[in-house]
């Protein structure tokens, strides 16, 4: 049995098929409203800032995957996440289950570095230190051999179906709505996305792979790493039509947050925008080599061809 924790958001349910599709079908779903994803899967709604349900919740599964996510709230990261987090490694512990935990770079340094699996936390917001909180957690234990874990690192999404990302909210869903594309404070620095179907198919790979374990793994994407200018370059290609945009400064992004708790809440990514954000995923390249990373050119025309399938 393989468990999905958080599983039906956009990485969750694309776990899901990834894992039916190449390793098993013996999947169990686990979230508050958990919904079934392939036919075979079966499902277990817990909450699991509850120790008792975590411990449930995992009971009897070879490989736990921690992809659970919760509104961009920090008052509500703070109080949930490293909660959660604890509670998830000693399910684990308790049932002798392995942990792939899916990560985020918002503990990083955002300062035009190159981002590898050795770059030091340098968080600069609150949602930042919890994720680093998390991921120290995390690393304790691994370093501990209190438990066999090993840690998934993505770059900010692009992608399909629920996909949530700053990407996606200005660049796609205004393509969809016939506006103006924003583009955040520059539009000439250099990017890495990760389309979230390659994150979840390398996370399943990651996860089968006994000796990936006890390490962390940047997540592959594509390696020509656009700017947004470049980006939309491509996309405007694609549709068949030029498309215009704006790059937003960050003093309107200041005076948004007075105004939108979600802007108030983007404020501490700001800054990755301002200079090149370049994910080295060379490790799992070397590790992985037959993987498949999916194009910007072909992640751009499924969006594209998805958005047609739901206008027509």
């Amino acid at each position: 049995m393989q468990t999905i924790l958080g599983a039906n958001g956009q990485i969750g349910e694309e776990l899901a098929k990834a894992l039916k599709r190449n390793f098993t079908s013996a999947i169990r779903i686990v979230s508050r409203r958990a919904k079934k994803v392939n036919d075979t899967d079966t499902v277990f709604p817990a909450d699991l800032s509850v120790r008792e349900k975590a411990i449930e919740a995992v009971k009897d599964s070879e490989i736990a995957y921690f992809t659970l996510g919760l509104p961009i709230s920090s008052d509500l990261w703070e109080k949930q996440f490293p909660l959660i987090t604890r509670n998830v490694m000693d399910a684990c512990k308790i049932n002798g289950t392995k942990l792939v935990f899916f990560d985020n770079t918002y503990m990083y340094p955002q300062d035009g570095r190159v981002l590898t699996e050795n770059t030091f936390f340098a968080p600069v917001g609150r949602k930042g230190k919890v994720r680093k909180e998390m991921a120290e957690m995390i690393l304790k234990e691994m370093q501990s051999g209190e438990l066999e874990a090993v840690i998934c690192r993505a770059p900010e999404f692009y992608g399909p179906g629920k996909t949530q990302s700053i990407t996606n909210t200005l660049i796609f869903n205004n393509i969809k709505e016939g506006k103006k594309l924003k583009v955040p404070l520059s539009a000439d620095k250099k990017r890495s996305l990760i389309w979230t179907p390659d994150a979840s198919r390398a996370t399943a790979l990651i996860g089968n792979t006994p000796d990936a374990f006890g390490q962390t793994w940047h997540l592959p994407v594509d390696e020509t790493h656009p700017t947004y200018s470049q980006f939309i370059a491509l996309a405007s290609e694609i549709y068949g039509q030029k498309l215009k945009y704006a790059v937003v400064p960050k003093f309107v992004f200041k005076i948004g947050a007075k105004f939108n708790h979600r802007i108030k809440e983007l404020q501490e990514l700001l800054p990755r925008y301002e200079h090149d954000n370049v994910f080295d995923d060379s490790k799992f390249k070397r590790r992985f080599p037959d993987f498949e990373v999916t194009t910007y050119r072909t992640g751009i025309e499924q969006i594209k061809n998805g958005q047609l399938s739901i206008q027509n």
